[in-house]
């Protein structure tokens, strides 16, 4: 049997501090479970630019092309702000994205009961949240065409391009549908079918595609109301399905429900390889966190969680993607906090490297 392979790309700020809690997560997973991965490592954003003069190499792009499963940690900084814009370290995220045609974002927002105060929603509100958000991550408003700023008379005009094909619409409605089907069986898409044609559009295709899941029961909603909604009664929501835009806006609103974007893994899932496997980044939703790199403070939870998803999408590994989301669960039940999670009476504060120490004896006392 093949050893499944893995790219670590750690980037730049707290990225290589996150990463190196997950690097000894993978190795605890090879002494005690017999779990063995081809790891390699290398650069992208800020840390490529400075190695190479950009943020992502053509040899990186080929090594993610060929694994299994990368995963990332964060890009970007200050210090490459007057960085032309063809070469930001973000630049480096988008074209993995878009040459490994990652186009569906699978971002969940799950509340964990000991973190339920540290909502800015009632207690009662977001206890026991579990959404999943569904990203369309390729193309619409990011990525269409024509873009630029161009000069109109006397002044500058900014032009973005939302577009949507058919075909781009259905295949992360079909991603989504099937998610649905193996959690509530409930999927809510959002657009603005009210003002913009691609949501007209959206709808449409949307509706098609679930006809062949009568299981599942699927509704529309405008994305600004289904931004209320998230912050009135998020509970509501099993599945959300929506656009690029849209679903970058949606998914940080439904992160800091949860209390700390520090906590929160992701997805990017595209098409099956030839084993079947979809190609897949890994990544937490937090960025690069420049104020506190370096200073022992990161939390590597949402990083260590995202390694879970790796092991439950990428590696067909859904009992041990378990045993690992269940450790975190247990360590932060016992109190143990990093500095983003402080504030309650009663913890235990630690470093990066102590919230590390605590996952792997939890992970010791699963077995």
């Amino acid at each position: 049997m093949t050893t499944p392979s893995l790219l670590i790309l750690a980037g730049d700020g707290i990225g290589p501090e996150v990463m190196a809690e997950v690097r000894r997560v993978i190795g605890w997973f090879g002494d005690k479970r017999g779990l063995t991965f081809d790891v390699t490592e290398d650069l992208v954003g800020g840390a490529a630019y400075d190695a190479h003069g950009t943020p992502l190499t053509d040899e990186t792009m080929a090594k993610a092309q060929s694994v299994d499963a990368v995963l990332l940690g964060a890009v970007g900084g200050p210090k490459y702000d007057a960085l032309d814009f063809s070469v930001k370290p973000e630049r480096g995220l988008l074209r993995l994205r878009k040459e490994m045609d990652l186009f569906a974002n699978l971002r969940p927002a799950q509340c964990f009961d000991a973190l339920a105060d540290f909502s800015s929603l009632k207690k009662d509100v977001v206890a026991g949240l579990d959404i999943m958000i569904v990203r369309e991550l390729t193309s619409g408003i990011y990525f269409g065409e024509p873009r630029g700023i161009i000069t109109e008379g006397n002044e500058r005009v900014g032009i973005n391009t939302q577009r949507y094909t058919e075909s781009e619409i259905e295949r992360v409605a079909r991603n989504a549908f099937e998610l649905a089907m193996k959690r509530g069986k409930k999927l809510c898409s959002m657009e603005k079918a009210n003002v913009m044609e691609s949501g007209v559009l959206w709808r449409e295709v949307v509706t098609r595609v679930g006809a062949d899941y009568p299981e599942v029961e699927l509704s529309h909603m405008y994305a600004d109301a289904g931004a209320m909604q998230l912050c009135r009664w998020p509970k509501q929501f099993d599945v959300i399905v929506t656009d690029n835009l849209f679903g970058d806006l949606l998914s940080d609103a439904a992160a800091m429900l949860t209390g700390s974007l520090g906590m929160l893994p992701s997805a990017s899932l595209g098409a099956p390889m030839e084993n079947g496997r979809p190609k897949a980044m890994y990544e937490p939703v937090h960025g690069s966190a420049p104020d506190i790199a370096g200073q022992g403070k990161a939390n590597p939870i949402a990083c260590v969680l995202s390694f879970a998803m790796a092991l439950r999408y990428s590696f067909d590994l859904g009992d041990e993607a378990d045993r690992l989301e269940s450790a975190v669960s247990a360590v932060l039940e016992k109190g143990v906090r990093t500095a983003d999670l402080l504030g309650e009476e009663g913890v235990t504060p630690v470093s990066t490297t102590g919230m590390g120490d605590a996952i792997l004896a939890a992970l010791d006392e699963s077995l």
